[in-house]
């Protein structure tokens, strides 16, 4: 019978993973947006304006999306439960996918209209659209910044980043085609403008769905090649091999790993943990990590199995 020397350790939890507080970032975001949607309303039937109602459709789907990114930072930071041992790490992927997944859909409703516009031109207002788009610039501008220092960090954070900054940058299109409506009085320049920002805001979106669509799969993480994670496990001093290797993001921010080291010659198993688990921190910046020490030579031959 196979001997196996079962030896689990983790780094310690003392250091606070949760990611940085943007409460106020959240806050004052959706209130500036909320209110902007508002004004993108009144404005657009107004001004009979494609554009800008589409405008005030994703801004607030991306109003929706940041509440969902704001109850997620919060929910991250609860402590463990008896029956969720893990805590609420995981809302922050289950919202970074809804919110995604909500842009998604806003695109293709805003797609869907857009084409039947360009069938059915409106004469539209183009210099309130580009004084009501002028307006959306700085709110989601503005917005986009206070996310900027957390947007590598943390995939939720990123979303809203980018929600933010899409919007700036579909507001600055839009107020650009309305100065263009103004002068050359073509409806059709609405319409085509909306599909441009479709086409524009999909292959934005397409990326952010992709990487939360893995970490609810429980994927290996963003930018982290597991071959390299094997071989530097690999290397160290008295392993044999290694098999059994998983690693996946407990959050959008947190990954973690187990892994099954072949170590038949070894006799301080603590001191080989303890080095795995430093250079798994060093090199690839994770922190919760199950190492089980085997000490029978034969795992090198048997126990080799898939990733």
């Amino acid at each position: 019978m196979a001997h196996h020397d079962h030896v689990h350790h983790g780094l310690g939890h003392s250091h606070n993973h949760a990611p940085a507080n943007f409460g106020r970032a959240f806050a004052v975001g959706i209130t500036l947006n909320g209110l902007f949607v508002l004004a993108e309303v009144v404005f657009g039937i107004r001004a009979k304006s494609m554009s800008l109602l589409a405008d005030a459709g994703h801004n607030f789907g991306d109003v929706l999306g940041l509440l969902l990114a704001w109850s997620a930072t919060l929910m991250t930071s609860r402590p463990p439960t008896p029956t969720k041992t893990y805590g609420f790490r995981g809302s922050s992927i289950l919202a970074a996918l809804t919110n995604s997944t909500l842009l998604m859909m806003a695109v293709g409703a805003i797609g869907i209209e857009t084409i039947r516009r360009l069938w059915e031109p409106a004469a539209v207002q183009g210099s309130v659209v580009a004084v009501v788009a002028g307006v959306g610039i700085l709110v989601n501008g503005a917005s986009a910044l206070m996310f900027v220092s957390g947007s590598k960090g943390d995939l939720n954070i990123r979303v809203a980043f980018n929600h933010l900054a899409a919007d700036a940058v579909m507001a600055l299109a839009v107020a650009l085609g309305g100065i263009a409506i103004a002068i050359t009085r073509q409806p059709l320049i609405d319409p085509i403008l909306s599909l441009a920002i479709v086409v524009l805001i999909f292959f934005g979106t397409w990326k952010l769905f992709k990487e939360s669509l893995g970490f609810a799969l429980q994927g290996v993480p963003p930018g982290m090649n597991i071959e390299h994670v094997r071989q530097c496990l690999q290397e160290l001093e008295g392993v044999d091999a290694v098999h059994d290797l998983h690693v996946w993001g407990m959050s959008t921010t947190e990954p973690a790993l187990t892994a099954h080291l072949v170590a038949p010659n070894i006799t301080d198993t603590d001191s080989l943990i303890q080095t795995a688990n430093m250079a798994l921190h060093e090199r690839f910046a994770i922190h919760h990590v199950t190492i089980q020490i085997e000490k029978n030579p034969a795992c090198v031959e048997d126990c080799e199995g898939p990733v």
